[in-house]
């Protein structure tokens, strides 16, 4: 009975110790698998922001200011993480998170010996007091940290508190985590730390203060003499565990060099802040950034710029910007947003390549490129460069002076302004402000704000948008966008120019002769493709162009929109880019032109060479030129042309002709404005002689007239003004050399006549659309439309 009671007795204490140990079971899965935050969830992480080939060009701080980078346990060097078992805590894997035999001697030295202090904390007790800031300094703020690492201890596994620890280990200032530290004082990843540099950053949290002082003294090696021995030590631990490793023992003893916090990279600062703005745009900041950006390539940009101010900083020129673009894929490879990152003065924080500016004439290869898309103009085509007014606006060219005939090429590598303006005003769909829109060209006014100013940097864009106009045209007229982070997407792209006119266009650039040709010993390796602007006021100077895979802006002038008489392009913006591009091409000496076929649809044509037309019978010099066959204009010339002289009198023969009193000479006709432009200049000019009154049309150019401006509304008052001169509008033409009056019409009304290159002004009577025709002493007329508007 007794014996059967006891059994019982027995059982009854087995199950109930086997339901205590289960439900004990029980709560610590509950705890453990009770859903909880991770432990880098506790802690705000820097941002490692690296270029294209790994290089780190800055570590920022985290939200409480501290250099931390999270990283998991598995990417962390195994000689670091056996370091660290090592010297701080050989039990980790088999204690609860407390070791007491560790605290007993603690207490034991600290508190009853009265040694130098002693905490006998283990790891996770270390994590226990960073994470939860404790004071451990006091017997019950012991205590407190015991329980929170218990508590630890409890909720997440050793693998977790392992890599918690290693994240927030201290080492020195406000640098945190073994990731941090290796970028900081290594300037690498941990995953590529030597065996001393792991072994030097296990003992650092121990006492980081004492082990990091007079480290960044300089000298050989830059440890000093506790970090030194203390890493000493726990190599000759590390080696009893890893005897068969004896040739570390050479690399041990190899120099050191410890880095300071204060030698952390600061590399393209307005590129990386522009990248974290918009990273931080999309989603919080991640811990690490790739961009496009190359150090080499940003540093030769900074280097070149940095001493060309140096040798214009007489001139009053302190502040420029820069940005290269591998057209390739649209990564920015080096981006300058100013002189002086750190200079006030000059508001050198500013990113100059966003800032909206007036291009100059950087736009006019645009303007070109539509022209020859549209059939308005082939490279070699003849442009006038005279004085010409488009309604209201009557431009004027940089010099003051007018070239007269000048072709295409040449007006836009002289940025010719009046030749430009008249390329605009025959453009059709799109004209230059479609195109600029449909280019995404940002924060544009109306199209009826500027007008036709904006063909002569009346807008404004920034240099990053300019960047993507010019690497449109080397990617052959498709635009894409610019990339600074190296995870963005490629993509297709928008055709917004023709293959053909990219291509024209470029080889009409690559034909401008850089500013210092007179005094380069060799030219550069690979053609070059440029073009200046200057803005009105002289704020900005500018030079665009390719190179090789690479687009090229430079920009000079003032943040606050200062004026400089020596800020102009081709004086001071073109020579820093010429540096520029000379200097990477000497740095790389593999790169070489992109692979562009001529397109198929393009065909070399001869042209007589002074009007750009079909070469006739009589013209003397001829060359060739692009052609886009269906598209550019296409027309014989008719500038030389045959007279028939009759000896006896010297003047134009009627037929039929007798060859023994007549003879053939050939005459260049140019219209009167070209004409008078010659004059100007003494370029002297055979001038044909008067026609015959042969009773015979002659076959000359008809007139072209060039004011009132098509599509022009002319405005007059409802009330008769006593001053009529303010209701007139002014009539003119050119004509055929051989014109000596011209004849004016509206509506079949005649209103007057003028010598030829005079001007007849028309007083409106009443508001409407009228017809203005003029026709010259050949027979010859043109016609106008224009419409007259009445305003009160």
């Amino acid at each position: 009975m007794q014996a059967a009671q006891a059994v019982w007795w027995l059982t009854l204490r087995w199950q109930n110790t086997l339901v205590a140990i289960a439900l004990l079971v029980l709560v610590l899965a509950g705890i453990r698998l009770y859903p909880h935050a991770p432990l880098s969830a506790h802690a705000g992480s820097s941002t490692a922001v690296h270029g294209a080939n790994g290089e780190l060009l800055r570590l920022t701080l985290s939200a409480d200011d501290k250099y931390r980078q999270w990283i998991p346990l598995r990417e962390m060097p195994t000689a670091l993480v056996q370091g660290v078992l090592l010297h701080e805590d050989a039990w980790f894997r088999w204690h609860p998170g407390v070791n007491p035999v560790s605290l007993l001697r603690g207490a034991w030295i600290s508190y009853v010996r009265g040694g130098s202090r002693q905490g006998g904390s283990t790891l996770t007790m270390q994590l226990a007091r960073l994470m939860y800031r404790l004071n451990t300094r006091s017997p019950g703020g012991k205590a407190g940290q015991v329980m929170r690492a218990v508590w630890l201890e409890l909720r997440y596994s050793k693998d977790e508190i392992l890599e918690a620890y290693l994240n927030y280990a201290p080492y020195g200032r406000n640098v945190e985590g073994v990731a941090a530290a290796s970028l900081v004082y290594f300037g690498k990843r941990p995953q590529d730390l030597s065996l001393p540099e792991a072994l030097t950053l296990a003992v650092i949290p121990q006492d980081p203060t004492r082990r990091l002082r007079d480290a960044a003294e300089g000298g050989e090696d830059r440890l000093n003499r506790g970090l030194r021995a203390a890493r000493d030590r726990l190599y000759a631990r590390w080696r009893e565990a890893h005897p068969a490793d004896a040739l570390t023992d050479a690399l041990m003893s190899l120099p050191l060099d410890l880095r300071s916090p204060a030698q952390l990279p600061f590399v393209a600062p307005h590129a990386v802040e522009q990248v974290l703005r918009e990273a931080q745009w999309e989603h919080d900041l991640p811990p690490r950034l790739d961009t496009t950006l190359d150090a080499g390539l940003q540093r030769t940009l900074e280097r070149q710029l940095r001493e060309t101010l140096l040798r214009e900083g007489a001139r009053g020129l302190d502040n420029a910007a820069a940005i290269l673009v591998d057209t390739r894929d649209m990564g920015i490879k080096a981006l300058v947003g100013s002189a002086d990152y750190a200079n006030a003065a000059i508001a050198g924080q500013v990113n100059g390549t966003t800032a909206k500016r007036s291009p100059g004439s950087t736009l006019k290869p645009f303007i070109y490129a539509l022209g020859m898309d549209q059939g308005v103009l082939h490279p070699r085509t003849v442009l006038r460069d005279v004085p010409s007014s488009f309604g209201p606006f009557t431009p004027e060219n940089y010099d003051g002076r007018f070239l007269g005939p000048v072709t295409a090429t040449d007006a836009l590598i002289r940025s010719r302004n009046i030749p430009a303006v008249w390329v605009a005003s025959q453009l059709a769909e799109p004209n230059l402000y479609e195109f600029l829109r449909r280019a995404g060209i940002t924060r544009m006014a109306s199209e009826r704000h500027y007008g036709l100013a904006l063909v002569l940097g009346g807008g404004e864009v920034t240099m990053q948008e300019l960047a993507t106009l010019y690497a449109m045209l080397a990617n052959h007229g498709v635009l894409k966008p610019l990339r600074l982070r190296a995870d963005a997407p490629h993509t297709d792209g928008v055709r917004l120019l023709s293959e053909e006119a990219s291509f024209m266009t470029l080889d009409m650039l690559r034909q401008n002769p850089r500013p210092d040709e007179a005094t380069t010993a060799t030219p550069a390796r690979l053609p070059i493709h440029w073009k200046t602007g200057t803005s009105w006021g002289f704020r900005d100077a500018w030079t665009a162009g390719s190179f090789g895979p690479y687009v090229l802006i430079v920009w000079m002038g003032n943040f606050d929109g200062a004026g400089n008489p020596a800020l102009i392009g081709v004086e001071t913006a073109a020579p820093l880019f010429f540096r520029m591009a000379d200097a990477i091409l000497a740095q790389d000496r593999g790169l070489a032109e992109p692979a562009w076929t001529i397109p198929a649809q393009l065909r070399k044509v001869e042209v007589c060479l002074a009007s750009g037309d079909l070469p006739n019978a009589w013209c003397p010099q001829r060359g060739t030129t692009w052609f886009i066959p269906g598209k550019s204009p296409i027309r014989v010339s008719s500038v030389h042309r045959p007279v028939t002289i009759d000896v006896r009198s010297g003047k134009a023969a009627c037929p039929p002709f007798d060859p023994a009193t007549t003879r053939t000479e050939v005459y260049e006709f140019w219209p009167s404005d070209l004409a008078r432009v010659f004059a100007q200049a003494g370029i002297p000019r055979r001038r044909p002689p008067p026609d015959a009154d042969c009773g015979i049309a002659g076959s000359g150019d008809p007139p072209r007239i060039t004011s009132p401006l098509r599509g022009a509304a002319y405005t007059v008052r409802a009330r008769r003004s006593e001053d009529a001169a303010e209701a007139r509008v002014a009539f003119s033409a050119t004509v055929d050399a051989g014109v000596r009056e011209l004849y004016w019409f509206v509506d079949d009304d005649y209103i007057g006549a003028a010598a030829s290159g005079e001007t007849v002004f028309w007083q409106a009577r009443r508001a409407g659309r009228h017809t203005a025709r003029v026709v010259d002493d050949h027979g010859r007329s043109d016609t106008r439309e224009l419409r007259v508007l009445a305003v009160d």
